[in-house]
């Protein structure tokens, strides 16, 4: 395996930015489902912010490791599609479910 030492710097900056980047956007987003007070704001720091940050810390793994073993590694990008899908979707059904469940 190699070093970070043998990262190229073309490599190297944009990997560490998209994961600077996806960590900033993990942490305000459970920032924001700790501190925002109602269930349906509460909702949108893991349906929107943490969706982004885990999307920038993927593409970031899927560049590095493409890189060291000298292919492309599609199945982070796959992963990050599934996630870009299903996380609206889930938000949007408890959503429905906690409207539901007021109404009764």
């Amino acid at each position: 395996m190699m070093q970070a030492e043998q990262l190229p710097l073309w490599l190297g900056i944009p990997v560490a930015i998209l994961l600077l980047f996806g960590g900033l956007f993990t942490l305000i987003g459970a920032l924001g489902l700790y501190r925002l007070p109602d269930f349906y704001q509460r909702i949108h720091g893991p349906a929107v912010i943490i969706t982004l940050g885990l999307g920038c810390i993927l593409i970031a793994s899927m560049g590095l490791f493409s890189y060291w073993q000298s292919r492309l590694v599609v199945h982070e990008l796959l992963i990050t599609l599934f996630a870009f899908m299903s996380a609206p979707v889930s938000a949007m059904l408890m959503m429905r479910v906690a409207v539901y469940r007021r109404k009764k």
